[in-house]
């Protein structure tokens, strides 16, 4: 039995996943929906991190802390032996999350009614964080080739071509689970660079890896252009920590760095909180045991999932090479994405998330979220049979 068997009652825990779905969706009657929406992991995070926070919390004074070196060197350190990237620690620049990692970059390296160029269907505050700081939202959008979602590089240059200042990768990619290859990302590198366009890679999903895919981080494989790549990553995701809000910007060139700090400063943004990179480090240096039983757990979640829902007629789901979620095309059932999601609601009691949140090019597409005990993602799977049949 595996200890992600597991299914820890998360109810009435100020859980965004599982006490805000009335608010979310509208309606009432929400604590009898399961969700399976959010990118959140029903699965406690590592001993040591608990441990770790345990003995933080008996330290008794919480003032003004910094983070340590040790916490540090266990980014370099993490990055190294799972990624073979080497970094160093002088690169790095902490936030409360990926998003307002986004959101100062966005601020730092672009002005009012600047363009940023993202790849939709894609995670939406690529969206939403520049539009939000008065920004102009280019979106060149993924294409579909056997089955998957590719980049048309033709439509790419075209659009950097546009006076773009800013372009915002998802790598690996958010809704879909693509972990894009060397080839991709260096000719990604290739054209920014052509049009002196600033990168912004989130990386948040790097180190959730299924079934032998590899993650390349852009800035690996950026060569002279390295400096122009703003990486953006996180223990947050691949350890379930994301009501601890810690992430990290990789950043080599210095100015770059001046620009991103004189924003923090300008915004009266701190440094973490003191029990942020306790959690960080213990989950770095004593995590990877329990990743490494996650990550099968997971993949065999998925196929489970694909097995059920694809004898389903109009239904069909890829595997993704990465991350917890599965994108599931209902297309050709030729349902309407609003009756679809009344049916899930209403009908089968449980909630993923439409596709058009990610973009017009995810209409038709559903996103589930299997990151949950084997029984729970048996209930899941039984619901959505139940709204459709």
């Amino acid at each position: 039995m595996s200890i992600f068997d597991n299914t820890i009652i998360r109810r009435h825990s100020n859980s965004v996943k599982w006490d805000a779905m009335e608010k979310v969706y509208g309606l009432k009657g929400a604590s009898e929906i399961l969700p399976m929406w959010v990118a959140d992991m029903d699965f406690a995070p590592p001993a040591a991190v608990s441990q770790a926070l345990q003995e933080h919390a008996e330290n008794a004074v919480f003032g003004y802390s910094f983070i340590s070196e040790k916490a540090l060197q266990s980014i370099v350190d993490w990055q190294d032996t799972r990624h073979g990237w080497h970094i160093d620690k002088d690169s790095i620049l902490f936030n409360n999350g990926v998003v307002s990692a986004l959101a100062n970059a966005i601020t730092a390296f672009t002005k009012l009614e600047d363009k940023v160029l993202i790849s939709s269907p894609v995670y939406p505050p690529f969206f939403n964080i520049p539009k939000s700081n008065g920004r102009e939202v280019v979106s060149c959008p993924l294409v579909e080739k056997d089955g998957t979602f590719v980049f048309d590089f033709e439509a790419f240059e075209q659009a950097l071509a546009q006076n773009v200042k800013a372009y915002i990768l998802c790598n690996p990619h958010n809704p879909g689970g693509y972990v894009w290859d060397e080839a991709t990302l260096k000719e990604i590198v290739r054209l920014c660079a052509k049009y002196d366009v600033v990168v912004i890679s989130d990386e948040i999903h790097s180190d959730l890896m299924l079934e032998g895919a590899v993650h390349t981080p852009l800035a690996k494989v950026a060569g002279d252009e390295i400096d122009r790549i703003i990486t953006c990553m996180a223990p947050t995701k691949t350890f379930n920590l994301a009501g601890i809000q810690i992430a990290y910007m990789i950043v080599t060139d210095k100015k770059k760095r001046a620009q991103l700090e004189a924003v923090n400063m300008a915004s009266g943004q701190g440094s973490l909180n003191s029990f942020a990179p306790i959690a960080m480090h213990a989950a770095y240096t004593e995590g990877s045991a329990w990743l490494e039983e996650l990550l099968p757990y997971i993949s065999n979640n998925m196929a489970y999932v694909m097995a059920e829902l694809e004898q389903l007629p109009g239904i069909r789901v890829e595997k993704p090479q990465g991350t917890y979620l599965l994108w599931i095309d209902y297309r050709e059932m030729e349902i309407d994405e609003e009756v679809m999601m009344q049916r899930l609601l209403e009908i089968g009691k449980v909630a993923l998330e439409p596709g058009t949140k990610y973009g017009e090019e995810g209409r038709g597409f559903l996103r589930m979220n299997v990151a949950c005990s084997f029984e729970t993602v048996k209930d899941g799977v039984t619901r959505f049979k139940r709204a459709l049949l």
